[in-house]
């Protein structure tokens, strides 16, 4: 059983997600909910979970300060982000803090949140399939301390071109016939290459140095 606490301020939403996975997804269960960040905070004093399903706009503060809080405070504790807010400016923020997802309210219905919920609890981040537009416009160069050009396999190749199209690994692994094991041992090999720690960060730098466009 996955546990989750949802913080949302919206009543009507937190019950349509909280019955929706109650009738279709009963292996995720909203545990506790929050309307705003210091219930949450409260909350975490005596009740625990899995994961944090996460609203950006709150009446006391925003998701971007729990979640940066929420970091430090409960490190093991996940983080994925339901927002409509998905601007340059919070994207940086939130990728910079370290959240395991993002999902947009527009793109994303109970399917898409309980199969972000998912790839998160197995390991993997789960930026939702409007990935390659929202990298687009959060786009940010990381500097680099070296001039030297990084080399990939073809087949590294092929997995950054596919997560930059927003697909999941076990969907790369389908599509390339190879499990999603090894998908993520390719990705890990690429971040090790790179010197970073998401695929975010790999999609910026294909972005940045031409290897994919959008």
């Amino acid at each position: 059983m996955i546990t989750a606490i949802l913080v949302e301020d919206h009543e009507i939403y937190r019950l349509g997600l909280k019955t929706a996975f109650a009738t279709n997804y009963p292996d995720i269960e909203i545990v506790a909910e929050a309307e705003t960040g210091t219930e949450f905070f409260s909350l975490l004093k005596v009740k625990n979970a899995d994961i944090v399903l996460l609203d950006i706009v709150l009446p006391d503060m925003s998701g971007v300060e729990i979640a940066r809080r929420l970091k430090k405070e409960k490190p093991e504790m996940k983080i994925l982000v339901i927002s409509t807010e998905d601007t340059e400016e919070i994207i940086k923020e939130l990728v910079e803090i370290g959240i395991d997802g993002f999902v947009s309210k527009r793109e994303g219905g109970v399917k898409t949140i309980a199969e972000a919920i998912l790839s998160i609890m197995r390991g993997l981040e789960y930026f939702g399939k409007d990935i390659a537009s929202i990298l687009y416009r959060v786009y940010v160069s990381k500097k680099r301390t070296t001039d030297d050009k990084v080399e990939f396999s073809d087949k590294e190749m092929e997995i950054i071109e596919l997560c930059s199209k927003g697909l999941q690994s076990k969907q790369i692994a389908d599509r390339l016939g190879l499990s999603p094991r090894t998908i993520e041992a390719h990705k890990t090999r690429i971040f090790h290459k790179l010197g970073i720690n998401n695929t975010v960060e790999m999609v910026q730098y294909a972005m940045k140095n031409g290897i994919i466009r959008v």
